[in-house]
């Protein structure tokens, strides 16, 4: 790896049945990636905004490498807010991509600075 490069997980998220009703319209195999800084949701499938402020927030640690002893690596199941939803959603490490800091941002890091 050069100097400017990292590594981020790609992840697949998938909403799991619970033991109670789903409010927010989501069903068995509904799911989206997380690739880089895009999500990509397949044709057809939608997602709460409600939903989605409670995995955001996740998503860009469950990204990074992490301490194997972390929670953030051995947790990866998200409990719906709602006390009257059972859904779960599980956030899963797939393959890893590299990124150059210089093509992600405008700002340079501190050793580029002339």
């Amino acid at each position: 790896m050069s100097d400017d490069e990292f590594t981020l997980y790609d992840l697949k998220v998938e909403w799991m049945a619970g033991d109670k009703p789903c409010w927010c319209g989501a069903k068995q195999g509904d799911h989206f990636f997380l690739r880089g800084e895009h999500i990509e949701m397949p044709a057809g499938v939608k997602w709460s905004i409600y939903t989605m402020s409670i995995l955001l927030p996740l998503l860009p640690a469950k990204q990074r490498m992490t301490d194997p002893n972390d929670w953030m690596t051995t947790d990866t199941d998200v409990a719906c807010l709602d006390p009257n939803c059972g859904s779960r959603f599980r956030i899963s490490r797939l393959g890893t991509q590299t990124f150059r800091h210089s093509e992600t941002t405008a700002v340079k890091r501190d050793k580029d600075k002339a």
